[in-house]
């Protein structure tokens, strides 16, 4: 099987793969968790015979039953619910924290909440410092409790 992962500035990410029977399946994974899953014909791998949208909650479906033991293993055994919550947040033209360090924000120490990357038109930044700047147009990915969460989204959009 032969996979290849397309970057799609500022839609996500598309992924193609040639099944060892040469088949062709395309998938194209949005940044707000939708995914298109696409069939191409088998003589010609130009053409879609037809696409599938998935919300990300049929997306995260379909993935269990495709593969359910890899969706289980890929957190560690606790005996305690981790009631984490992963996020997208934007940042709105009119955000106080516009064209501002990512510091003065004061994320993790206001809310517990932590900021592991910001989602920009050029590309992914992970774990960015205190220094980076926020723009307009960026998506912040926070973790955290839900309370923490829904605190930072209101702490940017200066609610």
């Amino acid at each position: 099987m032969v996979t290849r992962r397309t970057p799609l500035p500022g839609v996500g990410t598309q992924y193609d793969i040639a099944t060892r029977e040469g088949r062709h399946i395309s998938v194209v994974a949005h940044e707000d968790g939708r995914r298109f899953i696409g069939f191409y014909d088998p003589e010609d791998p130009d053409a879609c015979q037809g696409t599938v949208p998935l919300e990300a909650e049929e997306a995260a479906k379909l993935a269990s039953i495709i593969a359910p033991d890899r969706a289980e293993s890929t957190l560690p055994d606790c005996e305690f619910e981790l009631n984490l919550v992963t996020e997208r947040i934007p940042v709105e033209p009119d955000s106080p924290y516009r064209g501002r360090p990512m510091g003065d924000t004061k994320a993790r120490t206001r809310t517990g909440a932590s900021i592991v990357a910001v989602l920009r038109r050029t590309g992914a930044h992970p774990s960015p410092g205190p220094d980076y700047r926020l723009e307009a147009g960026d998506t912040l990915l926070v973790v955290g409790t839900r309370e923490g969460v829904d605190d930072l989204a209101d702490i940017i959009a200066g609610a």
